[in-house]
């Protein structure tokens, strides 16, 4: 999928995996120089990065071979040549899986269209409103099924948006108050980004999804170019996030996601200080103060 035109086209369909495997891989390909491989440059490129021949040559397989893989064919090829060609172009192991995943997706999911976004269970809210952190609790599509009041005094108060705006993509491309309370949105939006294009290769099919990316790339040039780069990653665990609190000021908090157990995909999002520090004194104001929720 490029980051503007076949957008709407996929918003009732999901999706095309095979349009989606044919720009990763060229993406992958474009930030490799010959020179970083071993291999010698000859003559003048019209594009950045490796030529098909050349990835073919380090991967160990046919120029057709590995051709008819970047037109989106892999559903006939070995793990074998699937593991060569990530080698080749050096990905990592979320990049590695994510080229799996859209090579051979898993049946029945590649022909079934996923059921539509699932609400939380009573139990996990239960759960959120017992934990003395932020927390929340988002599906793969990044939509906030659920939250606590210490999140509410972090981030703002999501019960005052539509049911259908209260999604984590959304509020850092397009709300600037939600980027108001981050010191860095940038790279909260590049996290955002990668984690989208990580889910969307486990749910190719999924029209909700595209939906989402349809809105998001209509709406924010900054997420057109993110989108486009083709990176994937579902985040690092122990990441610090730095806030800016209209009322205690600045803040680090450290992100720890959890995936739960049990029906539809959904991450456990908690945010943690460290202890003794003056956020973990910022939290705990917080979290003492008897006031309406912050918008």
């Amino acid at each position: 999928m490029s980051s503007h035109g076949a957008v709407g086209d996929e918003a009732t369909s999901g999706l095309d995996r095979r349009t989606e495997l044919r720009e990763f891989l060229r993406s992958r390909r474009a930030r490799l120089k010959p020179e970083d491989v071993g291999l010698l440059s000859h003559g003048r490129r019209r594009v950045p990065g490796l030529r098909r021949e050349e990835l073919a040559q380090l991967a160990g397989v046919s120029y057709a071979y590995y051709a008819r893989l970047e037109q989106g064919y892999g559903e006939t090829m070995s793990a074998e040549v699937l593991d060569a060609v990530a080698r080749a172009l050096r990905l990592t192991e979320e990049e590695r899986e994510h080229l799996v995943r859209l090579a051979q997706p898993e049946r029945p999911s590649a022909t079934r269209t996923p059921p539509p976004p699932q609400p939380l269970r009573t139990s996990v809210q239960h759960l959120l409103d017992t934990l003395g952190v932020p927390a929340y609790v988002v599906d793969r599509r990044l939509d906030i099924l659920g939250w606590n009041r210490l999140a509410t005094a972090v981030f703002g108060d999501w019960s005052l948006l539509p049911p259908e705006e209260r999604n984590a993509a959304r509020l850092i491309f397009l709300s600037p108050e939600t980027r108001e309370r981050l010191v860095d949105p940038d790279s909260t939006s590049l996290g955002i980004a990668r984690a989208l294009r990580m889910n969307a290769g486990k749910s190719p099919g999924d029209p909700h999804f595209s939906s989402l990316v349809q809105e998001l790339s209509q709406k924010s040039e900054e997420f057109r170019q993110l989108w486009a780069r083709h990176e994937v990653s579902c985040g690092t665990a122990g990441e610090s996030v730095r806030i800016r609190h209209p009322l205690v000021g600045e803040f680090d908090l450290v992100h720890e996601p959890m995936a739960l157990p049990g029906g539809a995909p959904m991450r456990l999002m908690t945010y943690h200080a460290e202890p003794g520090s003056r956020s973990e004194e910022a939290l705990r104001i917080l979290a003492s103060w008897e006031m309406e929720p912050l918008r």
